[in-house]
């Protein structure tokens, strides 16, 4: 059988996605398509705009045929260590045979010669990463200085290659399956639409930004509906009124300030990414301002991408430490939380249980026994993913729906695929 896996955010699910399902369909003719979505904080370090369970929701009637969601050790982290999460997880199902994933390049051999230099760094290449690091410039830029140098032949094109959000992580997926030696095989898909932050909603394919800042700015509802597929919108619409969304990071302001503000400089040097002193500055900030604009623009440096810094931001909130992160890297994410499956995806999960390695937590009382009696590092990855829903469910318009462990209490959305 061919299972394709895709590793995703859906923040939320628009045309984009929908042309990359419908294209997987049409060129690959797959036997599943299984997702592994993050699930209440993404990648960017900030908080989806609507929940999991409606993310899910939006990619099964859509033509996802399984949502398993990335852990939270993961889905917040720069671009390798997510990868490395999402592809691990795909390959514990046991059943991924493919993974599918955009790119702005669509060259899936250019990719792979950058791949293989990005594995083996030659000396030319640490020597050009460490200079350019030394000189102060952020990871991203450094890289593709070190990428340049090493390369007999540099590709006109090399600057977009390396710079493109999707060809990065498309680069970071080909690494992970360079360097683990999987047998998941490749393919990727050329990216449409406007770039990844243009905040321009007049394109036939607008960027996620710009149709979350339309969700945010609260967009007339027919001006939103020409943005999101139908099944999408309605979802989506459902949530805005039944006030489980939108959320922005905005609402994160005072929790963060306050944990800022209460943390030691002991604590805050131990958390996830913080280096070099940054631990003064971010408590300093903390003390003098009193938004969470003020707090990023007063951290922020050219060594310090914004994303980098929302993601220390998140991993201070729920005391993500250094040690966790090298524990969890190593380990691998340790279970599958279903989220939720069509018709055909209950065919590839019968097919999961039989081959799976890891756990399948198949509804809420096995979160809850697994919390109670799973092994340790088990419980802290999981005990992370109930932190940050318990969090997320705070940040919700209505208070009415504001309850805790939502986890326990919401089982896989089953979609039937039939019926529509």
């Amino acid at each position: 059988m061919r299972i394709i896996g895709i590793i995703t955010e859906f923040n939320p699910f628009h045309y984009g996605h929908k042309y990359f399902i419908e294209t997987i369909r049409q060129q690959y003719h797959p036997d599943g398509i299984v997702g592994v979505m993050s699930g209440s904080f993404v990648q960017r370090g900030e908080p989806a705009i609507c929940n999991k369970w409606a993310r899910t929701h939006m990619a099964l009637t859509s033509g996802v045929d399984l949502i398993i969601e990335l852990p939270f050790a993961f889905a917040v982290r720069s671009a390798y260590p997510f990868a490395l999460g999402a592809i691990r997880l795909l390959a514990s199902t046991g059943v991924v045979t493919h993974l599918a994933f955009g790119s702005e390049s669509g060259q899936l051999e250019e990719l792979q010669t950058i791949t293989r230099l990005l594995s083996e760094e030659n000396p030319v290449f640490k020597r050009t990463l460490r200079q350019a690091l030394d000189e102060g410039h952020s990871f991203p830029a450094a890289r593709a200085a070190a990428v340049k140098a090493s390369l007999p032949e540099v590709p006109q094109h090399i600057d977009h290659l390396l710079s493109g959000p999707n060809n990065i992580l498309a680069l970071e997926y080909l690494r992970v399956l360079h360097e683990e030696k999987m047998d998941i095989i490749p393919l990727t898909i050329p990216r449409i639409g406007a770039g990844y932050k243009e905040e321009d909603t007049g394109s036939c394919y607008p960027s996620a930004t710009a149709i979350r800042s339309a969700i945010r700015r609260k967009y007339p509802l027919d001006e939103l509906a020409a943005l999101l597929p139908a099944e999408s919108m309605h979802i989506l619409y459902q949530e805005m009124k039944a006030g489980r969304a939108p959320i922005s990071s905005d609402q994160l302001e005072q929790i963060i300030l306050y944990k800022l503000r209460t943390a030691s400089i002991s604590e805050l040097q131990q958390i996830h990414e913080v280096s070099e002193g940054l631990e003064h500055r971010i408590k300093e900030t903390a003390m003098q301002v009193g938004t969470l604009e003020e707090l990023r623009q007063g951290i922020k440096s050219k060594r310090y991408s914004m994303s980098r810094i929302d993601r220390i931001l998140l991993y201070a909130l729920f005391t993500f430490t250094n040690e966790l992160a090298a524990d969890f890297d190593q380990a691998g994410p340790l279970y599958h939380h279903l989220l939720g499956f069509s018709s055909s995806g209950q065919k590839v999960l019968q097919q999961m249980h039989n081959k799976s390695t890891i756990p399948i937590f198949n509804r809420g009382s096995d979160l809850k026994y697994y919390w109670h009696n799973g092994e340790p590092m088990l419980r802290d990855m999981l005990g992370l993913d109930l932190a940050a829903s318990n969090v997320y469910t705070l940040l919700y318009p209505q208070a009415s729906q504001r309850k805790a462990y939502s986890d326990f209490t919401t089982s896989p959305l089953r979609y039937n695929t039939n019926s529509v």
